[in-house]
């Protein structure tokens, strides 16, 4: 028997099986693990203050991004040539985050007429206006205005208005923004031609769907959902449709014409971001949007680009303009809130102290900002921005303000609501046909890349092939997984520290004895987790361990003694039948709580599962410290959530030499990001889920992949609402073939079973007896075997 591991129970009598619950005030009752030191905090105190610790471990490693932003910039300014040259490598990874990578189409600008009129929409003494539409991808369109002037015109001008207004309204062919405020109005009067694009709202859905209003989405957020997750953005489509524009001006006009964008508050953003990737414009007007960005993730969610502070702040992104022209207006903009994140005017403060770090460089322009007095918002639209931005064009602004004619809608009875909707369907088509064509894409990406051979045998119709050794994939799998790790999930450059382990007695039957264990991870995070050791263990013994892990808002001990009818005590039944078992808490219980730290670390490249690697990391280490644990026999089991674990962490951390995912296994892109499923998590409030490009480079598959040739198990209920059968067996199929190719079939399972989102513990009890050698309990030795 391990040292200090007790049969006794004291006064307490136990019938076969039952659960002793610990008195707190005895301490003999609670006494640590030897060899480590006594655990006070509650299980409550243990949840709340690891979920404190990690918002603040994220938080300071959000602030040493920006202390170490500069490592990514190497600035020559030579010359306008040697400076381009510099900042190629930072415009590249922008582009790349912003999810604006789509070749864009020919240009080719429509003006078109419908129903409610001709294309011409109004004309005044001084220009004309045109409903237009341009082509920007395959299968997307931007529709909008086209303002011509009718003398020639001294610019060309992209005006973006908010997300929630109209091109119209900027024109002032409809009410809603006061006169001085129509900024592309105002720049037609001076001679400018003008393009607006309409922007997708950030109104609510207008749905009568009952469970898709539960989710409390707005349309840019149901574009940035489903987007984020193929390596697009909502701001990345946007921005190419700007660009587009920009295209056809060329086009039309010729390379040397002057083009500017304008934007104010979300069109603020979108021309910051154009003009930050495209060095054809040659001046930008940003109103009402720059600021400090440390905050980001406190905005809403639609803004969410995965990484951006390591390399950018607003300063960096103003130093992708440098040396053209940015004009930064500080403008009051409506307040939003509750769009999973909040917005109102930056503080003049903060957009002072942000313009400030935009490099000076010499000979270059310096950026001009326009501010009321003693700091006050002015605009948006002011005279003093619009004459510098027009001067940057190397346009004059006439002093005396134009009284042409107002311009009058000349069609009948028109509602931009259909055209909303035109441009919400075009870039949700999009989305969805890369949805539909990831399989190949991700085929490509790992299977085909790791073994090209592999390519060949799926289509070949020889009746026999010879099996393809499985060490050479296994090598090559293992750049993937640091791309899995790094790139998918993220992780955090810090090293783990010692793990310091605390511990307490907590649970105690005639076969086991449970401990909660708490094992220092960084200075601000720990890890728990509940360690149950079986009573027959033989000095100097090794077990295997079964780790097992619960899912959403769940504790460890719902694992193990709580009666939970979807974990069936697994934990327990599995230390009656000879495994140490330790039962993790993963991050993932308080909703939004978890949901905002995920948030905050996106803005780092990193994830809810950056912190739960780390902590099943060093679980592993001290698991492995054990004088009765057999560290090269440490499998994994989830449900749920749980499951989740199983396909993002062993396949990673390779000290787990198996793994099962129960309740969980899918069609993760078609899970997550597909509009047309009922079970998808675009209909549900999971906004947690999109995972930065997930969706082209790692599905289950791929994940399940990266566990060759450990053993690998799926268990899968047929009434289990996460997804249908048919998904499942159509992933799976695709990870038993490789395994059969490599020689591993006897390795890798599916057991399918008449029941739900639950642990079955049938086929997966007898998958680990076999893959981790230890002998299942005979029925005949008069011991009953543990039943769900």
């Amino acid at each position: 028997m391990y040292q200090g591991i007790s049969c006794c129970v004291g006064l307490i009598c136990l019938a076969v099986g039952s659960v002793a619950p610990l008195a707190a005030a005895d301490s003999a009752t609670r006494a640590p693990l030897p060899g480590t030191q006594a655990l006070d905090w509650s299980e409550e105190d243990l949840s709340s203050r690891l979920m404190e610790g990690a918002h603040q471990f994220v938080e300071r490693k959000i602030t040493e991004a920006a202390r170490g932003r500069s490592g990514y910039w190497r600035i020559d300014a030579t010359s306008p040539e040697a400076y381009e040259a510099s900042i190629t490598e930072n415009r590249d990874s922008l582009r790349e985050i912003l999810g604006a990578v789509d070749p864009r189409s020919a240009p080719r600008m429509e003006r078109y007429g419908d129903d409610t009129g001709a294309a011409l929409v109004a004309e005044t003494s001084g220009y004309r206006v045109f409903q237009v539409r341009w082509s920007v991808l395959d299968g997307v369109l931007a529709e909008g205005l086209l303002v011509q002037p009718k003398r020639p015109a001294v610019a060309y001008v992209v005006a973006l208005s908010d997300a929630d207004q109209t091109p119209e309204q900027l024109l002032g062919l409809a009410p809603g923004i006061e006169a001085a405020n129509q900024f592309a109005r105002r720049l037609a009067e001076q001679g400018c031609e003008v393009v607006i694009p309409v922007l997708v709202q950030r109104r609510p859905l207008d749905t009568a769907d009952k469970q898709l209003q539960s989710t409390r989405q707005t349309w840019r957020e149901w574009i940035y959902r489903q987007a984020f997750h193929m390596g697009r953005h909502i701001i990345g489509y946007e921005v190419q449709k700007i660009l587009a524009a920009v295209d056809w001006f060329r086009q039309q006009y010729g390379d040397a014409v002057p083009v500017g964008v304008a934007g104010h508050a979300e069109g603020g953003l979108l021309a910051f971001y154009a003009a930050a990737l495209d060095p054809r414009i040659a001046a930008v007007l940003v109103s009402g949007y720059f600021d400090c960005r440390q905050r980001v993730w406190a905005e809403p969610i639609y803004r969410n680009v995965w990484s951006l502070l390591r390399r950018f702040g607003d300063a960096e992104i103003a130093s992708l303009v440098l040396p053209r022209h940015l004009v930064i207006e500080h403008s009051r903009v409506a307040t939003i809130t509750d769009h999973k994140g909040d917005w109102k005017t930056p503080e003049a403060e903060g957009v002072l102290a942000e313009f400030r770090r935009i490099p000076e460089l010499a000979g270059f322009p310096r950026p001009t900002l326009v501010v009321g007095d003693a700091g006050q918002p002015v605009g948006p639209g002011s005279t003093e921005a619009l004459r510098e931005f027009l001067q940057r064009l190397g346009a004059e602004w006439d002093g005396e303000e134009r009284t042409l004619d107002v311009p009058v809608d000349l069609r009948r009875g028109f509602e931009p609501a259909q055209r909303h909707h035109q441009t919400v369907r075009q870039l949700e088509q999009h989305v969805q046909s890369l949805v539909r064509a990831s399989e190949q894409i991700r085929d490509r990406f790992f299977l085909y890349a790791a073994i090209p051979e592999l390519a060949e045998l799926r289509w070949s119709t020889q009746k026999t092939h010879p099996v393809h050794p499985a060490p050479p994939f296994a090598d090559a799998a293992r750049g993937f997984r640091e791309r899995f790790h790094t790139d998918g999930m993220g992780r955090f450059d810090e090293p783990l520290q010692s793990p310091h382990p605390r511990t307490r007695k907590i649970a105690e039957t005639d076969h086991w004895t449970a401990y909660d264990v708490v094992l220092d991870v960084w200075p601000e995070i720990f890890a728990w987790g509940v360690l149950v050791v079986p009573k027959d263990l033989k000095p100097g013994e090794r077990r295997p361990v079964v780790v097992c892990q619960h899912g959403r808002n769940g504790v460890p001990r719902d694992t193990l003694d709580r009666d939970v009818p979807a974990y069936n005590n697994f934990a327990a039944r599995l230390a009656e039948r000879g495994f140490i078992t330790f039962a993790p808490h993963n991050l993932y219980r308080g909703e939004d709580r978890y949901r905002w730290l995920s948030r905050k670390a996106n803005t780092i490249q990193a994830s809810l599962f950056s912190f739960i690697i780390a902590q099943h990391d060093q679980f592993l280490r001290w698991l492995d410290t054990l004088p009765f644990v057999d560290g090269r026999r440490i499998a994994f089991y989830g449900l749920s959530y749980g499951g989740e674990t199983a396909m993002r962490v062993p396949p990673i951390l390779e000290k787990y030499c198996l793994a099962i995912c129960s309740g969980d296994f899918n069609q993760w892109t078609t899970k997550v990001a597909a509009t047309d499923q009922p079970f998808s998590f675009m209909r549900t409030i999971e906004w947690e889920m999109p995972y930065w490009n997930l969706g082209q480079t790692f599905d289950y598959a791929e994940m399940a992949y990266l566990m060759i040739p450990r053993p690998f198990m799926v268990e899968r209920g047929h009434l289990d609402l996460v997804g249908r059968d048919a998904w499942v067996a159509h992933e799976y199929a695709k990870v038993r073939w490789l395994y059969a190719q490599l020689g591993l079939a006897d390795r890798t399972e599916i057991e399918f079973f008449q029941g739900g989102h639950s642990i079955h513990g049938e086929g997966t009890f007898a998958f680990l007896h076999r893959h981790l050698n230890w002998p299942a309990p005979e029925p005949a030795s008069g011991r009953k075997l543990p039943s769900p």
